[in-house]
């Protein structure tokens, strides 16, 4: 196969600079904290920080994972800041957020993954902020028993975690991880709360159109309402790489075929991210 050397014109995004970015960074500097956005290099960051949003990374920069396809640090991570949940609720305020999305690098090297922590930090922001939707992306907490139910007892409107792709290229594109445990934590949320479930994958990574039909088909079963479809865009060379560039056209076929499966509520476009424009999509009906 040969792999795709330039990026389209629907990939372009705009520029990493204006007056709301720059205020969103001196926030996040002051503060302390940290943005999946700037982690992961996100495209649309630039849009993101101009309209006065951002994604909050809790329990430090650095994974102790190391999937093929994530632009963030991989080692040895740092001490839990207990201070976090407040900064991240102070910063929340000052942006006069509405909906605030926290997801958090994989700890697998903690008890219980960093669920105290999300869970820390959903009562904080709700404690600052009157009539505020927390959403969370949790990693997928594998060998951490009761870490879901401490994420659910705090609370959260939404809990997104990321199947990412399909099962097959689990082993070389997200080693460490299991499909059917992001499953299983999808289906027990929804079975065990009134939170609205949500997850997120790639294309482009070389996954088939039947594989997709079966992932779909997976998420509908497990009674996920939300579902992002976005194109991987490869970090670096050393990444994996980019086995094609799926056209806008496809992404609206991809909708269709989630919607088909039984999906509620699916986001479908090159540039779409798990927390791309989640204060519009994640609780509104099209």
């Amino acid at each position: 196969m040969v792999k795709p050397t330039r990026k389209p014109e629907w990939l372009r995004v705009k520029s990493f600079s204006g007056e709301g970015f720059d205020h969103v960074n001196r926030l996040l500097k002051e503060h302390g904290l940290n943005t999946v956005c700037q982690a992961a290099n996100c495209p649309n960051r630039g849009e993101c920080f101009n309209r006065g949003i951002a994604t909050f990374l809790i329990l430090g920069p650095v994974c102790t994972r190391n999937c093929r396809f994530c632009d963030i640090s991989s080692g040895t991570p740092h001490v839990v800041d207990v201070d976090e949940p407040r900064r991240v609720a102070e910063v929340s305020r000052k942006l006069e957020l509405k909906h605030v999305v926290v997801t958090s690098v994989t700890r697998d090297d903690l008890p219980d993954g960093g669920a105290e922590q999300f869970a820390r930090t959903v009562r904080a922001i709700k404690e600052a902020i009157d009539k505020v939707a927390v959403e969370v992306l949790t990693p997928d907490f594998i060998g951490k028993p009761g870490a879901a139910n401490i994420v659910i007892n705090s609370q959260p409107d939404v809990f997104n975690h990321n199947v990412e792709t399909v099962p097959d290229l689990y082993h070389s594109v997200r080693p460490g991880a299991d499909y059917e445990a992001s499953l299983r934590l999808l289906r027990y949320v929804h079975d065990n709360s009134d939170i609205v479930t949500k997850t997120g994958l790639m294309v482009g990574l070389g996954e088939t159109r039947e594989q997709l039909n079966a992932l779909l088909r997976d998420i509908a079963y497990n009674r996920v309402s939300i579902l992002t479809i976005g194109q991987y865009l490869a970090p670096s060379r050393e990444h994996w790489p980019v086995a094609r560039y799926v056209h806008p056209d496809e992404f609206a076929e991809l909708k269709e075929m989630a919607q088909r499966a039984g999906i509620p509520k699916v986001v479908s476009a090159p540039l779409v991210r798990s927390s791309y424009k989640a204060d519009v999509y994640s609780l509104e009906s099209d």
